[in-house]
């Protein structure tokens, strides 16, 4: 059955019919303002967009995020730093990459030159950091967001992540909220393997953060039966990976229904969330959707299928005309209606 099979039309009062997908209205909230579409890529998963610009327009996704950029620039770890699993793929790369200082002198320009509307992930060592790198970002072309990557260890903090503790999330966030544009939207991207990622939830936007995204990925182990050691950097060092893919997809449903569920609450102001997590379809994309996201990132799905974030954005219009949506966000939270 397709996306777009009839038999699974459901009427949502006023429509009689299933529109006609290509009518459907895509266009998604976002900070305080709006994307043309909600699709955009995954921190980590099309490096600076280069790689990606050969299959597709990076022009016709709503955005395109980076992988995460630091202040200063990183080797990563040792290698091999990548291992399949069943439904997913474990990664522990490290945040290989270039600094922010070459970004904005060489990658960013060529993102501008094609069109793209860039949110750009961002890491750091200490809160100072990420202020430094948000503050680097002021006035460049293209940007139209940015993400903090909250799973990221605070030398400050025993190498805990920023996203383990309320409170350091809400310093991170607070930080970058003072020194970016205020046009730029600031969105907090919140770890599942937390006592409470609503509580993190609220943090972050007490402090400031205009969107959510959710989730990172799943801390994860990979043995080698045949070897008997770990499968990442068997030789020494971090042999503990991030589990992405359509394994973690109940999961980061979940963190979103949770997230939404407390903002309908009244519990935690109301903040567009970005859902990612194993979408590899438009009818994935629609269950991130009905939880409560406004907006879909795809990731692991395109190191098999680079064209995956177009193909998700044309299967979720035809999910959505199916079922009778003339508009992307009167299905944002529907899930949440039934009970």
């Amino acid at each position: 059955m397709s996306a777009a099979d009839p038999t699974v039309f459901v009427q949502t009062g006023s429509i009689e019919e299933p529109p006609d997908a290509e009518a459907v209205d895509l266009t998604a909230p976002f900070g305080g303002g709006t994307l043309p579409n909600p699709v955009t890529t995954a921190a980590g998963c099309a490096g600076y967009g280069r790689e990606l610009a050969k299959f597709l327009p990076l022009a016709e996704l709503g955005s395109i995020t980076t992988k995460t950029i630091t202040a200063q620039p990183r080797a990563g770890r040792a290698t091999p730093r990548v291992a399949e699993t069943p439904s997913g793929l474990l990664s522990g790369v490290g945040l290989q990459g270039s600094g922010i200082e070459h970004f904005v002198e060489a990658e960013l320009p060529w993102l501008a030159e094609r069109g793209a509307r860039v949110l750009v992930s961002l890491a750091g060592e200490s809160v100072e950091e990420f202020a430094a790198c948000a503050r680097a970002l002021n006035g460049q072309p293209g940007v139209v967001g940015l993400e903090l990557n909250l799973s990221y260890p605070n030398a400050d903090n025993q190498g805990l992540v920023f996203a383990s503790n309320p409170a350091t999330s809400h310093d991170v966030v607070q930080a970058v909220r003072e020194v970016a544009d205020p046009e730029l939207p600031v969105y907090a991207k919140l770890a599942p393997d937390v006592t409470s990622v609503t509580d993190v939830a609220k943090a972050c936007v007490r402090a400031g953060a205009d969107g959510l995204s959710m989730i990172n990925t799943l801390p994860g182990v990979v043995i080698d039966t045949d070897t008997l050691r770990p499968r990442l950097a068997p030789s020494g060092g971090t042999v503990v990976g991030g589990l992405s893919g359509p394994a973690i997809k109940p999961v980061a449903v979940r963190c979103v229904y949770e997230v939404h569920a407390a903002m309908r609450a009244g519990e935690c102001a109301t903040v567009p969330i970005l859902g990612m997590g194993g979408i590899r379809t438009g009818l994935d994309a629609l269950e991130f959707v009905l939880a409560g996201a406004s907006g879909v990132a795809v990731g692991t799905a395109i190191f098999n299928d680079p064209t995956a974030p177009l193909r998700v954005l044309d299967e979720l219009r035809e999910a959505l005309a199916a079922r009778g949506f003339a508009r992307l966000t009167d299905a944002v939270g529907l899930a949440h209606h039934q009970n």
